[in-house]
Formats: structure tokens, sequence, C-alpha cells
């Protein structure tokens, strides 16, 4: 394989890496089973954070949670998609502020919808600026491994 070709593999593996992100890492965004109800453990196990982050979220306004009647949080479909969401605008670098501005325009109702669109799309142009960078910095670390002998290859 000549150098050309050995960067054409770095950068196709950086833009389309093995495993990639499936539909249903995101069915949770869209969790209608009014059924399913789960306790603050399990919630937390289901969306990757630990019940201290849970609680954080519901000190800190960004979600609601019921209690039963010994007392202890319940989190519904309703909850669950909103720390869904919540919890993939973290690992995106969203910061609190802007989640509660989001929060507070969704509580306020439809009317709203304009502006949690341009909070979106410009938190959705930030992802883009740092994922054209961190796929740059993939295909360089990629291109590295294959030069080195190393497989191209999870």
């Amino acid at each position: 394989m000549n150098v050309n070709e050995q960067l054409a593999e770095a950068l196709r593996l950086a833009v389309d890496p093995p495993g990639g992100v499936s539909v249903e890492a995101l069915q949770d965004l869209v969790l209608d089973d009014r059924s399913r109800q789960w306790d603050i453990a399990t919630a937390a196990q289901h969306v990757g954070v630990s019940p201290h982050t849970l609680r954080y979220y519901e000190r800190a306004g960004l979600v609601t949670v019921s209690r039963n009647p010994a007392g202890h949080r319940v989190y519904d479909a309703p909850a669950i998609r909103r720390l869904v969401f919540l919890t993939r605008m973290r690992t995106s670098g969203m910061p609190i502020s802007d989640l509660r501005q989001y929060i507070d325009l969704v509580d306020r109702g439809d009317a709203t919808i304009p502006d949690r669109l341009d909070l979106l799309v410009e938190h959705r142009d930030t992802l883009r600026a740092q994922l054209a960078q961190i796929q740059l910095a993939l295909a360089a670390t990629e291109y590295k491994i294959a030069t080195y002998g190393g497989s191209t290859q999870p």
C-alpha cells in the first residue's frame, strides 16, 4: 500500500470507525413505555451515570422525578428520555448553564421552539467543528499505526 492509499485508509477509518453509532443507541430518546419505572440505581445504570449525577440533575432543576409512597425516586419514561438527552449533551460538552436554559425553554412550552432550535443549532455547529478536529487527529493516529506495521482494525 503506498503512502496516499495509507492516508486514504486512515481517513476512512477516522470518518467511519468500526462500530459506529447505531439506531439502538438513540432509541431511549423516544422511549414511551409508560409501564416502565426504575429506581435511581437502575436508571443511573441505564443512562450510564452515577446515582449522584441523577440527584444533581434533579437539584439543578433539569429533571423532575416522582417519589413512591416510601419516598424513593421513581424514574418513568419521560424522565428517562430527558436523562438520556441530558447525558448525551453533557458528553458532548454542553455546559450545565446551556442545559438549564434549554430545559427552561422546554418547560415554558411550544412557543419557545425557535429559541430551542437556535440553541441546538449552535451546539451542533460546535460539535461538527470539534468532530472534524477529532477525526483529523484520529486519521493521523491511524496513519502512524499503519506506518509502524500495526493493525488499522480494532
